[in-house]
């Protein structure tokens, strides 16, 4: 099982993965050429400004069941999301003070390893921070540059996808008052519409019942493959981290033995800081505006 948090590139799948990614994904032989087309798309396009190597290009049509124009929209969609949306994708300084509290707080953390079934987990703690002093702008940006991280150089999202989590405990009103529905829609655009990761379930946990007025805004948005995937779990959350995720991956404050949850959080600040070079360079892809 490949980590994520080891710094192992797996770029070449094994052959578990290729058997998987030629039955369910469709990355058949052809796989070099429509590579090649998609890259030649990105070279003539005028305005985009993307990048052109293979694992990039190939992250987006495994997601796209190797679908040459379906992979060319989401690709254009990605790109346009980063320029659309300056407040999330701009100015990825972890340093910066307000990026600092965040990070330390720890609101969105992947786990070190894959799942039983390939995929990467992450434990979204959404209700973390206060709203008082952290804006929803902010607390987004630092959950994507760290995705944006968890995904560099690591095919396991785009083959097998990624579970997401989010622990509800201590959602306040005013925590929901952040999530706007115009907020809510450009997130759920960029799951299912930008993204080059497969979406395999997206679970709740700790929510009061109020919170259902949210999810209910978020379902509004989303496909029906998305809304067949999202799931509110009621009653104790101590169940459902027993029975859903594997306890090997889990901090012991989720009733795992992966050691400390200030662990993993120190893990992820560590490493935005380390790679903050990395994500500065990434502005450079979004659409070219006049």
């Amino acid at each position: 099982m490949s980590s994520i948090a080891n710094g192992i590139s797996d770029y070449q799948l094994t052959d578990k993965q290729k058997q998987y990614a030629a039955n369910v994904l469709n990355e058949r032989e052809d796989a070099p050429s429509k590579i090649q087309k998609v890259r030649e798309w990105i070279e003539s396009h005028e305005s985009l400004r993307a990048p052109t190597d293979d694992f990039t290009i190939q992250r987006f049509l495994r997601v796209c069941k190797f679908d040459v124009e379906r992979a060319k929209k989401k690709m254009y969609n990605y790109h346009a999301q980063r320029t659309a949306s300056a407040d999330w994708f701009a100015n990825r300084d972890p340093l910066l003070p307000e990026m600092q509290n965040l990070f330390e707080l720890g609101p969105f953390l992947p786990l070190k390893d894959v799942d039983d079934d390939g995929r990467i987990v992450v434990i979204l703690r959404v209700c973390i921070h206060n709203p008082a002093q952290h804006s929803i702008a902010n607390v987004i940006k630092a959950g994507l540059m760290i995705l944006d991280l968890a995904l560099k150089d690591h095919v396991s999202a785009s083959v097998y996808g990624i579970s997401a989590i989010f622990d509800m405990t201590g959602v306040s009103l005013d925590h929901a008052l952040q999530m706007t529905p115009s907020v809510i829609k450009r997130l759920t655009h960029a799951w299912q519409g930008c993204y080059p990761l497969r979406i395999q379930s997206l679970n709740f946990v700790n929510a009061p019942v109020y919170v259902n007025l949210v999810i209910n805004i978020f379902k509004s948005f989303m496909d029906e493959k998305l809304k067949s995937r999202t799931l509110v779990h009621k009653g104790s959350s101590k169940e459902f981290f027993e029975t859903k995720v594997p306890q090997r991956l889990l901090p012991e404050e989720y009733g795992g033995s992966a050691g400390p949850l200030q662990n993993l959080i120190n893990y992820w600040k560590s490493a935005v800081e380390e790679n903050s070079p990395w994500l500065k360079s990434g502005e450079q892809y979004r659409l070219a505006t006049p």
